[in-house]
């Protein structure tokens, strides 16, 4: 399956593509201090990297090659309804840097889980995260869930059985759309809160797109007692947009 978005979210040259993230992330490093304990998970945003990428990147910077041998990578379905969780069904994922290994995970035997190529076709919020996860991992496998109708304890469940010791989750979701800059400001301050206080019931559908696996991941988190860390909360105000219709972008990590 080959990339969506290259050319629009993020460069198509893999040249290109690649000095733009070593900027993102050099410019990371210099804001973000090290977390000092390893990282189990991030949440990042997944708009084009020109507005969302120096968020994501504030993410990233947290990881170091080879650290995990397999990424489990959720996010919401922007153009398809369907019942519970879509895995692509395909061996590989397209990236300007190169195809990226996919490990489809036991539970779609079980039926938990369906294979549904088609919700992938025009999907751009797990692609535009793989050049990241190339530059910062290098060689690694990725699971990659699409989420629909199903509630976040549910995918808890999943995402349970699926993450291991060289696994990273990796929760793909903007927050707030399309409020002016100070509204915005508020209601992503808010959800950030909440994300941090491990309070998935706190976090509505208008506060995040990827409300979904961000609940999942706390519920997980919660279970498996890992704290939740904010790193990074801008808008598209911030980095390339007008202020009076923004984008909420977060970058979190559990650790």
């Amino acid at each position: 399956m080959g990339p969506v978005v290259a050319g629009s979210f993020y460069p198509a040259d893999a040249d290109v593509l690649r000095a733009n993230i070593r900027r993102l992330l050099t410019a990371a490093r210099t804001e973000q201090e090290p977390l000092g304990r390893p990282v189990q998970g991030l949440i990042v945003p997944h708009a084009g990297y020109i507005y969302s990428g120096p968020v994501a990147a504030s993410g990233y910077v947290q990881l170091h090659e080879d650290a995990f041998a397999r990424v489990v990578l959720i996010g919401p379905s922007h153009f398809d309804w369907f019942p519970g969780i879509a895995v692509p069904g395909t061996d590989a994922l397209g990236s300007p840097l190169g195809p990226v290994r996919v490990a489809t995970p036991p539970v779609v035997a079980s039926g938990r889980l369906r294979r549904y190529p088609s919700a992938f076709a025009s999907e751009h919020c797990l692609e535009v995260h793989l050049p990241f996860l190339q530059e910062t991992l290098g060689d690694f496998s990725v699971t990659a869930l699409l989420t629909g109708d199903i509630g976040g304890v549910r995918v808890a469940d999943i995402l349970d059985e699926l993450i291991e010791d060289e696994t990273l989750l990796v929760v793909s979701s903007d927050l707030s759309h399309y409020h002016d800059y100070e509204t915005a400001t508020a209601l992503d301050g808010r959800t950030a809160a909440a994300i941090v206080a491990r309070d998935p019931e706190a976090i509505d559908h208008q506060a995040a797109c990827g409300r979904t696996g961000i609940q999942a991941a706390l519920h997980l988190a919660q279970r498996r007692g890992w704290n939740v860390e904010l790193l990074d909360l801008r808008n598209s105000g911030d980095t390339a947009g007008p202020r009076d219709r923004v984008v909420g972008y977060g970058a979190f990590a559990f650790c």
